[in-house]
């Protein structure tokens, strides 16, 4: 079946939205409302890397370091006056995230002034979660401080691994040491602090491995983010591992490493709420990637970004350049846009609520449009299968036909349990 809007439908010069979008806006209302602000700039380009990112500090009229800030500035701008136009009702932002890129490449004074712009645009939720990525060199006392008192509440430090020879591997330039020193800097500010971690770099052993998360445990963050890399076609890693120079990826070593990672993560207290996701409590997880899981709504500003308001999905030019010279003149920088058919949009559902700890509402799955019925036997299959725990799915007078929550097993295998119920 076709996507109500065909993919890539161009995005109109003032970016105003479609018809249906309009239709549905009021009935979000209680929904959140998220901003992502994409910082394109890094240091070195890492060679696992694929994101939106560029090493030069200048990319261009409006796309300098210098001048990125007022061209952000202008889409937020922008983005106020396309939402105002909707006729929808108002609504404050509940979570903000830098990411990039390293946003800290930026003077924290301009990260905060960004911020402080959208403040003023949209408003933000008196408890509203602030976060920024960081790379551990660009963190230090004053810059934490600086974006502690702009109104971040939260960083997120790229830690990847404690092993240098790991780090090397993936072209991380970053002094190890200085990731708790980055993390010494922003709590001595009252910010709450997530670790980002990759396991399965090639030629990573189990004890490299243990080792860093046993050093990031150390750290006692509030958070931790433990993805398994891919080797992500047209990167550097990628060229390498064709080449035979580096070993390719082992499924069966990333499922050694996974299994690692709930065991040592959960003996210090940090519990998994998404696949790849540890917290301390509910009031540390990260609330804006739930936005993502939850089907929440979020602007994403910045050349690349994509963003998603009332099932209307949309991503801006990618080069930077490019970009700046839309805003510079009055055009909306979209890209493209689509909306979403009933059945791709059920089948998203299933799969972004199988991937966090609350699990599948069958009931609330199977009223969706478009959705496959979930048939007991293929649910109760997951169960004798070790891939969904059984108490949840028991039936309640609250929930007749109970949730789907995965086992740590069904966690390891989710893309296969989401095949199983989509049919």
């Amino acid at each position: 079946m076709p996507a109500t809007l065909p993919l890539g439908e161009p995005v109109p010069v003032d970016g105003a939205l479609p018809e249906q979008v309009l239709a549905a806006l009021p009935g979000r209302a209680s929904r959140p409302l998220g901003l992502y602000v994409h910082i394109p700039f890094c240091s070195v380009r890492c060679g696992y890397c694929d994101f939106n990112t560029y090493t030069a500090e200048d990319l261009g009229p409006g796309a300098s370091r210098e001048s990125y800030p007022d061209t952000l500035i202008r889409e937020l701008e922008l983005a106020a006056d396309v939402l105002e136009r909707s006729g929808a009702p108002a609504r404050p932002l509940t979570t903000v995230f830098f990411g990039g890129g390293t946003p800290t490449l930026l003077p924290a004074t301009e990260l905060s002034r960004i911020l402080r712009r959208a403040r003023e645009l949209f408003g933000l939720a008196p408890d509203a979660e602030v976060t920024t990525e960081a790379n551990p060199d660009t963190l230090d006392p004053a810059a934490a401080e600086v974006l502690a008192d702009g109104g971040f509440t939260r960083v997120s430090l790229g830690m990847q691994s404690a092993v240098p020879t790991v780090l090397r591997t993936l072209d991380r330039t970053h002094d190890p040491a200085n990731v708790s020193r980055a993390v010494d800097a922003a709590r001595q500010v009252g910010l709450q602090v997530s670790l980002d971690l990759i396991y399965g770099t090639p030629g990573e052993s189990l004890a490299e491995w243990r080792t860093s998360l046993e050093t990031a445990v150390a750290l006692e963050p509030e958070h931790i983010s433990a993805y398994s890399l891919i080797v992500e076609e047209g990167t550097a890693m990628a060229a390498k591992v064709r080449r035979g120079e580096l070993p390719d990826i082992d499924p069966d070593d990333h499922a050694d490493k996974y299994l690692l990672t709930d065991e040592l993560l959960g003996a210090a207290g940090l519990r998994w709420y998404e696949v790849s996701n540890f917290s301390r409590d509910e009031a540390s997880r990260s609330q804006h990637n739930l936005n993502y899981w939850l089907d929440s709504d979020w602007w994403g500003a910045g050349p690349g970004a994509h963003s998603h308001v009332a099932g209307l999905r949309w991503w801006n030019v990618k080069h930077p350049a490019a970009y700046a010279q839309r805003l510079a003149q009055g055009i909306a920088p979209g890209h493209g846009r689509e909306v979403l058919d009933d059945d791709a949009r059920a089948l998203e559902h299933l799969m972004l609520r199988l991937r966090i700890a609350e699990g599948l509402d069958v009931a609330a799955h199977e009223a969706l449009p478009g959705a496959v019925p979930l048939e007991d036997a293929v649910l109760r299959g997951l169960v004798t299968d070790g891939l969904a725990a059984d108490s949840p799915l028991r039936p309640s007078p609250a929930n007749p036909r109970g949730r789907v929550v995965l086992t740590l097993k069904g966690r390891l295998l989710a893309d296969a349990v989401t095949r199983r119920l989509s049919g």
